[in-house]
């Protein structure tokens, strides 16, 4: 075990020694890459830890929201955490009082006509765009990580093994005591290019699933609260037709 990784750790081969064998521009690629993989890190922990308790959220909002009889029977107080659904929810509900259903004189609430429906769908469908636009906050900045990443390592190893043949030309010495210095060197740019690229291409697959399904969620969340506000409409048309009939 401590043959294999010995290489590794001792301060003057493996890593180190590929480093310190770089030129100033193969040192500065490694630096800058180091600082993207610790932001990267940050990024995705962040991400999806965000992403699981508003998933959470979501699912405790839409038990609520099943459970009532109404469909606007849920407000800001009903203590819901903050949740994509609940804002879409909340949106709504605020532009159906905007049309002033309630009766004054009697209190009681009239349906919501078919222009109306159309509104409040619109709205809905705004809403939702709305929080994608959240959702997809900080994801641009994985997706470059993923794809400038190997390019920059790339560049970094084309750069190095162009000096080190440089190098031996000046040199006139073609033995690999002269050459591996300058190719290690220009090695390390792809070995840290990769170790940002892998993880941050696995996070930004596993965050995109989730913002993915979250979307289809919103989505059939919009169907299900248009379909019980068009079922309470025409509840409300069947009631008054039989009021009339007697």
């Amino acid at each position: 075990m401590y043959t294999i990784f010995s290489p590794i750790l001792a301060s003057d081969s493996g890593l180190l020694y590929a480093f310190s064998h770089s030129d100033l521009l193969g040192q500065l690629i490694c630096i800058v890459l180091f600082i993207f993989s610790i932001f990267t890190w940050i990024v995705m922990v962040n991400k999806y830890c965000g992403m699981r308790k508003l998933e959470e959220a979501n699912n405790r909002f839409l038990k609520v929201f099943r459970e009532k009889r109404s469909p606007l029977s849920l407000n800001e107080s009903s203590n819901l955490a903050y949740c994509p659904l609940a804002a879409v929810y909340l949106a709504a509900k605020n532009r159906i009082e905007a049309f002033h259903l309630v009766d004054r004189a009697t209190g009681t609430r009239r349906a919501l006509s078919d222009a109306e429906l159309e509104i409040v769908k619109s709205n809905v469908e705004q809403t939702i765009e709305d929080q994608l636009v959240k959702l997809d906050k900080s994801m641009i900045f994985l997706q470059t990580a993923v794809s400038a990443s190997p390019f920059l390592g790339l560049f970094g190893t084309v750069w190095g093994i162009t000096i080190a043949f440089t190098n031996l030309a000046s040199q006139g010495k073609a033995d690999i005591s002269t050459l591996a210095p300058g190719v290690s060197g220009a090695l390390l740019t792809t070995v840290i290019a990769l170790i940002v690229a892998i993880p941050s291409l696995v996070g930004y697959n596993i965050i995109t699933a989730a913002i993915r399904k979250m979307t289809v969620q919103l989505d059939n969340f919009a169907e299900e609260f248009h379909s019980r506000l068009k079922i309470e409409q025409l509840d409300s048309i069947a009631a008054a037709s039989d009021g009339q009939q007697y």
